[in-house]
């Protein structure tokens, strides 16, 4: 292979000269191809048109064997593709051999929530007022619909129904859907509006709102999360789609209807909302482990 090298040096020129790309890119190419004619000189290969498909799929094997993050091994493999694209261009290729070769998957992280007597305790404000009144009112509001904070930041007045307890909400590709709200919502949002009428000094038709009379932002409801958070001795931190996170495992964990709770997340696919089936898993499993007498294998997480 040491008379193949040459080739990767003719990729980086092309690189540099011809598609214009930075020095910085144009190094991590250098080092993803120069980790893999290592390895093709440590596996006894010759010439790149003697590697097919399977020496690609190996080294990205030994990589994630060797504990590399998968994304890590993800840009390993584009760079090859590329290189072999260029081989190809270059007539020393006929095919790309590392075309049909995919990366492992990137291990999913599971998403926070809090368990339900914390949340009670998050959302127990005894205090009133246009600020209390309006906190207690928006957090209600996620964790009693799941909501996205996009999607609370851009309600208007218009789009509560409190006679009928449920709330239009816009989300992700403009669709709409159609969701319940809790009594203890619905309360809370009571309370709020004639807060809110009182001080509102303009005709904004934002459901949410500063004193200045401007929609509320995410920014803002982000530190109050943070403030009533550390004000109820929550253990954890808090953010806003821990409410939207809670709210799904929660509900799966009492219903087990995963449509339903697709339904009312607004999540296009299903495999999106299995996730939670992972948190109520590890939630039944823990339980399983700490009451369970012959329960002795420690869990991975």
């Amino acid at each position: 292979m040491k008379n193949e090298k040459k080739w990767i040096d003719k990729f980086i020129n092309h690189l540099k000269v011809q598609r214009q790309l930075s020095p910085y890119t144009c190094k991590n190419y250098y080092k993803d191809l120069i980790l893999f004619f290592q390895y093709c000189e440590e596996g006894d290969l010759d010439s790149w048109n003697n590697i097919d498909s399977e020496h690609i799929r190996s080294f990205s094997a030994v990589r994630f064997r060797s504990g590399i993050n998968p994304k890590s091994i993800q840009r390993n493999l584009s760079s090859i593709r590329s290189f072999f694209n260029y081989l190809i261009k270059e007539n020393k290729l006929k095919n790309n051999p590392g075309r049909s070769v995919r990366a492992p998957k990137t291990k999913q992280k599971l998403p926070e929530n809090i368990d339900a007597d914390m949340m009670m305790q998050l959302l127990d404000i005894k205090e009133n007022g246009f600020i209390p009144n309006r906190d207690r009112a928006i957090f209600e509001l996620m964790y009693s619909s799941g909501l996205r904070l996009s999607e609370l930041v851009n309600l208007n007045t218009t789009d509560i129904d409190l006679s009928d307890a449920t709330v239009i909400v816009t989300g992700k590709g403009n669709k709409q859907r159609i969701i319940p709200v809790g009594r203890y919502a619905i309360r809370a949002i009571s309370l709020w509006l004639e807060s809110r009428n009182e001080i509102l000094y303009s005709e904004s038709k934002a459901l949410f709102m500063t004193k200045k009379g401007k929609r509320i932002s995410n920014r803002s409801i982000q530190s109050r999360l943070d403030y009533w958070g550390r004000k109820q001795n929550i253990p954890t931190k808090i953010y806003p789609h821990m409410l939207r996170h809670s709210f799904a495992s929660h509900l799966l964990e009492s219903s087990q209807d995963l449509r339903g709770v697709q339904e009312l997340l607004g999540h296009a696919n299903i495999s999106t909302t299995q996730i939670y089936t992972h948190l109520d898993f590890q939630h039944l499993a823990q339980i399983y482990d700490d009451s369970h007498p012959r329960a002795k294998i420690k869990r991975k997480e």
